[in-house]
């Protein structure tokens, strides 16, 4: 099975995020962060069910801080709706199933 996300980085940011044509949802998350590999199962699973209709993005916050800088990301994890190049929603930390759910449904 492929891997559901795309990994973007400083290079690719403004392409794979900003210039998407559909709805783009970034996971800034770090190796050493516990609660990013607690959400990184349920993001997977979601996003097989909004197959064709959401991208997921994992960007590295250590490899990338100016990016989540710019979008004032504070901590970890923290999840940047994008739509037509633009931040639409913020959540912060580990949301539930249903939390998730409702927050991508709003903005879908």
């Amino acid at each position: 099975m492929s891997d559901p996300c795309i990994h973007v980085s400083a290079a690719s940011f403004d392409e794979a995020v900003l210039k998407a044509q559909g709805p783009v949802l970034v996971d800034v998350w770090a190796s050493w962060c516990g609660p990013c590999s607690r959400l990184a199962p349920l993001l997977e699973e979601l996003v097989g069910e909004y197959a064709g209709r959401l991208t997921l993005a994992k960007l590295n916050i250590d490899e990338n801080r100016a990016i989540a800088r710019q979008h004032g990301v504070q901590r970890l994890p923290t999840l940047l709706l994008f739509k037509a190049g633009s931040v639409v929603a913020v959540k912060e930390g580990v949301p539930s199933k249903p939390q998730l759910t409702e927050f991508l449904a709003a903005h879908l």
